[in-house]
């Protein structure tokens, strides 16, 4: 098996990487972790000699413009048609080149805004997704689609996972354009350096399953390996997990050793205010596999953080 992953110094890719170097990986599988450095995407040109380069048997395709609540209400349209032109490449690149198995990431934004919960695979296509992100959910969402084309017409294995919201080292740790816990994560930092109070962005009282990158990454591997289905799996932390900004923020604060204030600027939106997603058909193929605690896994991507500041803040 040669193994193409793209986004492969993002955060999962990062994750991913380190799993199969700590011994997860197999005698027969050579991994192959490309960036944008690597070729172009949105460049079906690009895409095509990156796939007569390398040659893959398999892909995890990762590769995604990605960003935090508010760069998505700003560049909505950048989000669809950025993401629309790197799926179509990938996939239509892996379908020409025979590649026997592609795992695609989409992610829980995509679900529809109004819906019952706790959400599953079944209600992908049921609704409009949230205003916030549109572009970048509907692009998403076309994966699904795309795969289930190139099933029906090709006989071809082409699947995708919906993790939940996933933290872990090597995150986007921007404050701006972050997501919520890495972006909490430098904000800590940077309160416990200047001796101020912590802002959090809201209420406080939205509440999400978070996934630590390196569990992701295992799962990930089992989806490459055992999981044959086109249709999507949610790959989450129970129900049960479910934790508050708030008490992520104060995660954090006990991870770094913060002792001041937190504040909570309720000018600024919460976005939406849960997105509970049911981790039932994961727990059927595999009852008995272990998360790390949230608490646990904070502190080891606050330990990361601290220790790679300089590049970790860009």
């Amino acid at each position: 098996k040669r193994i193409l992953v793209t986004g492969g110094t993002g955060l999962v890719g990062r994750a991913i990487e380190k799993v199969v170097a700590d011994g997860e990986g197999q005698p027969d599988e050579e991994w192959i972790f490309v960036s944008s450095r690597d070729a172009d995407l949105t460049s079906s040109s690009e895409t095509k000699a990156l796939f007569e380069r390398h040659k893959p048997t398999h892909v995890i395709h990762l590769a995604a413009m990605v960003g935090g609540l508010f760069k998505n209400i700003r560049s909505n349209l950048d989000f669809w048609r950025t993401n629309i032109h790197i799926n179509d490449n990938v996939l239509h690149s892996a379908h020409e080149f025979g590649v026997q198995k592609v795992v695609s990431c989409l992610s829980t934004c995509i679900f529809p805004d109004k819906t019952t919960y706790p959400i599953d695979e079944t209600m992908i296509h049921n609704g409009p997704p949230h205003s916030s992100n549109f572009g970048y959910s509907y692009a998403k969402r076309m994966i699904d689609v795309q795969n289930r084309g190139y099933s029906e017409q090709h006989g071809r294995r082409f699947t995708a996972v919906i993790p939940t919201n996933v933290f872990g080292p090597h995150d986007n740790f921007n404050i701006e354009d972050g997501h919520v816990l890495p972006g909490l994560i430098h904000k800590v930092y940077l309160a416990k350096q200047s001796g101020s109070a912590l802002t959090v962005w809201g209420t406080g009282k939205p509440r999400r399953q978070f996934i630590y990158s390196l569990d992701l990454a295992r799962l990930f591997l089992w989806v490459l390996r055992e999981y044959d289905e086109v249709e999507p799996i949610i790959l989450s932390v129970g129900e049960e997990d479910e934790v508050s900004i708030r008490e992520a923020a104060e995660a954090i604060a006990e991870a770094m050793e913060f002792r001041g204030e937190l504040v909570f600027d309720t000018t600024k939106s919460d976005g939406q205010f849960k997105k509970t997603a049911s981790n039932a058909k994961l727990q059927r193929y595999l009852p008995g596999f272990q998360f790390t605690p949230f608490r646990k896994a904070v502190k080891e991507t606050c330990a990361w953080f601290n220790a790679n500041y300089a590049n970790a803040r860009k």
